[in-house]
């Protein structure tokens, strides 16, 4: 059996408030360190403004806390994703299973956990 290495964290699904979706993002990112994963591609969506929705505003900056330190080696936005896809993918193979979904996306953003 092959382990999950990857971990899909939807930040959108049950429509919550931006500090629930912090405090789950926060949650899910720990859990999925703990459990062996080795990237999470967190799901934040874009915001129907289109500058950015809230949820993406507030992950962007709770991945730079000192908080995630210990949990997170090194994030990037989907639209940023072309720059590092190469880095990414050695660090963690099963990240090319997610690349055409994340490619060019700005409601995602994937993240190389320590």
């Amino acid at each position: 059996m092959v382990m999950v290495k990857v971990k899909e964290i939807n930040l959108e699904r049950g429509y919550p408030t931006v500090p629930q979706a912090m405090r789950n993002l926060v949650n899910d990112l720990t859990t999925a360190q703990r459990s062996g994963c080795k990237a999470a591609v967190i799901v934040h969506g874009y915001g129907s403004t289109g500058t950015g929705g809230a949820i993406k505003v507030a992950t962007k900056s709770k991945l730079k806390e000192p908080l995630l330190r210990g949990v997170i080696k090194e994030a990037i936005a989907g639209e940023d994703w072309y720059s590092k896809k190469k880095v990414f993918i050695d660090y963690c193979p099963q990240l090319r299973d997610f690349s055409r979904y994340i490619d060019g996306n700005r409601g995602i953003t994937v993240v190389l956990l320590r």
